[in-house]
């Protein structure tokens, strides 16, 4: 048997088998990144929709809990419509919470207050920069026992963060409010 056979036949026969699929599935962070700029413009004059603080790493997702989700990502996404800052603020960069229109990152924001109105902590809920094409995009990323999930304004349907076509560069930082980490592709 090879040495890998032979680990994986070891992790299951301990139990470990669980951890392995859920950990393949989380983001691996590396370091420190730079915060977008607008982010800290935003985040001063709005910092419960920034924070990241809280005990709660991962959340369980229970079929109640995959629900709320997706009624979250379909509402936001059917009721915001999706325009650029220079259109709506006059900027090429201006975070805030929409209510009518926004871009990526304005309904990332939304998903995110949205959920924490019901509940959900704060340390789960994780603002998200990615690239696809070399044009930059805002996500919500949900620490869930499953995996890290993808709340996105171009699709209703929740994706695990590696079933996504984008290249992920940086996100919150879950042990440090107001920092964000690299994301290891």
């Amino acid at each position: 048997m090879r040495f890998a056979t032979l680990v994986a036949v070891a992790m299951v026969a301990t139990g470990c088998s669980e951890t392995m699929q859920t950990t393949n599935a989380m983001m691996v962070t590396k370091g420190y990144a730079f915060p977008p700029p607008a982010a800290r413009v935003f985040c001063t004059s709005h910092p419960r929709l920034c924070s990241t603080n809280g005990q709660v790493k991962l959340v369980t997702l229970t079929p109640a809990r995959k629900a709320e989700l997706e009624a979250v990502n379909t509402s936001v996404n059917r009721r915001i419509e999706e325009r650029s800052d220079l259109v709506t603020a006059g900027s090429v960069d201006d975070w805030r919470v929409p209510t009518k229109q926004g871009d990526c990152e304005d309904i990332a924001i939304l998903k995110k207050s949205e959920l924490l109105k019901r509940g959900w902590p704060a340390s789960a809920l994780l603002l998200t920069v990615a690239t696809l094409g070399g044009e930059g995009h805002t996500v919500l990323t949900v620490r869930t026992d499953k995996g890290d999930l993808i709340l996105d304004n171009r699709g209703s349907v929740i994706r695990d963060w590696k079933r996504t076509s984008y290249h992920y560069f940086a996100r919150q930082s879950q042990s440090a409010s107001g920092k964000w980490v690299r994301i290891s592709s």
